[in-house]
C-alpha cells in the first residue's frame, strides 16, 4: 500500500489539484520544482504562496505536507530554443508541435524527482500530465509516462508509481475535480475555498503576467495556457450552475 508521494508542483493549476489530490489519500507528501529558466519564472513565486494558503484553509491537509524542494536545471533552458525559455513569439513549428514544447522537459523532470524520492524514500511520483489538454506535447502523453515508470523503476532498483491524475480529463473536469476535492477535505466550505486558491494564488500564463485579473485568475489572456484555462474555467462554470 502506497502511503508517500512526491508531486511536481510548479504552482499551475494542474499541479494544484494534483497536490490536493496526493494529501487527500496520502500520508505522507514532499513537492518538488525546477528552475530551468522559463519566461515564466514567476510560477516559483506562486507556488509557495499555494503551499501557504493551503496550509492555512486545509488544515486538514497541513499536517501531512512536508519538504517543498527547488532544483536548479538551468542547463534545460540551455539546450532549449522554445518560447518557453526565449523571448519569442508563440507559433506552430514545421513539426506540427508548437514552439512552448521544452524538448525532454518533463523526462528529465521525473528522472530527478525519481532520484529525490529514492532518497526521501518516497514511493509515488504525481503529475499533472494529460493527453486530453496537452498542446501535442509528446512527454505529456499516457505511453511515455508508463515507459519512463518502467525504466525509472528498473534503473534505480525500486518500485515507482508515477501518478497521473488528469490524464484523461480536460481543464473543466480539472476545475470540478479541485471542488470535489475541496469539498471532501473537511474544511468548511473547502470547495469554494480550493477552487478561489486556484483563481487567486495559481500561476498558468506563459508571459508571467500577475498584473491582469480575470475570472479565471491573473494572465495575459492570449498567450495558450490562458487560452486553455480561461477555455475550461467557462465550460466548469456553464456546467455548475443550477438548472433553473
Amino acid at each position: 500500500m502506497h502511503t508517500s508521494a512526491l508531486v511536481l508542483f510548479s504552482g499551475g493549476q494542474d499541479s494544484t489539484t494534483c497536490l490536493a489530490l496526493a494529501l487527500s489519500k496520502y500520508e505522507r507528501v514532499e513537492t518538488v520544482a525546477f528552475d530551468y529558466g522559463q519566461r515564466h519564472i514567476v510560477e516559483l513565486e506562486a507556488r509557495l504562496n499555494v503551499l501557504r494558503e493551503i496550509n492555512a484553509l486545509f488544515p486538514q491537509w497541513a499536517h501531512k505536507l512536508g519538504e517543498d524542494h527547488l532544483l536548479d536545471l538551468a542547463v534545460l533552458g540551455q539546450v532549449s530554443d522554445t518560447s518557453l525559455t526565449r523571448d519569442v513569439a508563440f507559433k506552430m513549428e514545421s513539426s506540427g508541435l508548437p514552439n512552448t514544447f521544452v524538448p525532454g522537459r518533463n523526462l528529465l523532470f521525473l528522472t530527478l524527482a525519481a532520484a529525490l524520492a529514492y532518497r526521501r524514500d518516497l514511493q509515488v511520483l504525481v503529475t499533472g500530465v494529460c493527453e486530453t489538454d496537452f498542446s501535442g506535447y509528446p512527454d505529456c502523453r499516457d505511453d511515455t509516462i508508463k515507459a519512463m515508470q518502467l525504466a525509472l523503476s528498473l534503473g534505480m532498483d525500486k518500485r515507482f508509481l508515477i501518478e497521473t491524475p488528469l490524464m484523461w480529463i480536460d481543464k473543466a473536469e480539472t476545475w470540478a475535480l479541485a471542488q470535489s476535492l475541496g469539498e471532501k477535505s473537511g474544511t468548511p466550505n473547502g470547495g469554494e475555498a480550493l477552487v478561489e486558491l486556484v483563481i487567486e494564488h495559481t500561476h498558468t500564463c506563459y508571459l508571467g503576467d500577475r498584473v491582469h485579473r480575470h475570472a479565471w485568475g491573473y494572465g495575459c489572456g492570449q498567450c495558450p495556457a490562458c487560452e486553455l484555462r480561461a477555455k475550461g474555467y467557462d465550460k466548469y462554470r456553464a456546467s455548475s450552475r443550477p438548472e433553473r
